[in-house]
């Protein structure tokens, strides 16, 4: 999937920008495999953060992932007024709420994440969610 069709789809987005991107990835045990490392140090060399990347996933991940702080909540709260018939009907849902999701709430959600990691610096990698 990394190679198939994520980094590809990365490379699309930023065209002649893409030496740099830098690539984020949780600590999953598949996202850290051997050949995983192998293949991100070869595309994002020196630019990818993860469990045993060139920078360590941070203490306070979730904190500073848009996925955990904002869009996991949002999708489940928008999901979920009714319980999905089954694993079609919740994909069709997930598709249809990103669709018409707002652009503004992404812009927010990134320019979040700025504010995020000024206090992740100032906190020297420690607790810091009591700042936001």
């Amino acid at each position: 999937m990394l190679q198939d069709e994520i980094v590809p789809a990365i490379r699309n987005i930023a065209r002649q920008n893409f030496n740099d991107i830098w690539f984020q990835q949780d600590g999953t045990p598949p996202h850290y495999s051997l050949r995983v490392r192998q293949y991100l140090n070869e595309v994002f060399p020196n630019r990818w953060i993860g469990r045993r990347g060139y920078i360590e996933w941070p203490a306070q991940s979730p904190v500073l992932n848009p996925l955990d702080y904002f869009l996991w909540g949002y999708l489940k709260g928008k999901i979920y007024n009714t319980k999905p018939r089954n694993l079609n009907d919740l994909r069709q849902r997930i598709i249809n709420i990103i669709r018409i999701m707002p652009r503004e709430f992404c812009r927010n959600a990134i320019l979040s994440f700025y504010n995020r990691l000024a206090h992740y610096r100032t906190a020297e990698g420690r607790q810091f969610k009591y700042l936001l």
